[in-house]
């Protein structure tokens, strides 16, 4: 018997503000936001692969699982 795969679920997430009828601007129909990946990770295995210290000072960790590329998304 065989396992399913599990797939890691996406770090972004979108949600839809309630737009009222008298709101004065014009409504933002999607909002997109960023999850930090520890939240799906649980634990911290042992031997988890790291970076280099430079690189894990780019990036704001030493471990690459635990590095969130997000940039943020530009409003439409």
């Amino acid at each position: 018997m065989t396992s399913p795969v599990q797939q890691m679920p996406s770090q972004i997430k979108s949600y839809q503000p309630f737009a009222g009828p008298f709101d004065p601007c014009p409504p933002m129909k999607v909002r997109v936001y960023s999850t930090p990946p520890h939240l799906y990770l649980g634990f911290q295995p042992p031997g988890l692969p790291q970076f280099g210290p430079y690189e894990a000072l780019q990036h704001g960790t030493l471990w690459p699982a635990l590095y969130s590329p997000w940039k943020g998304v530009e409003n439409e």
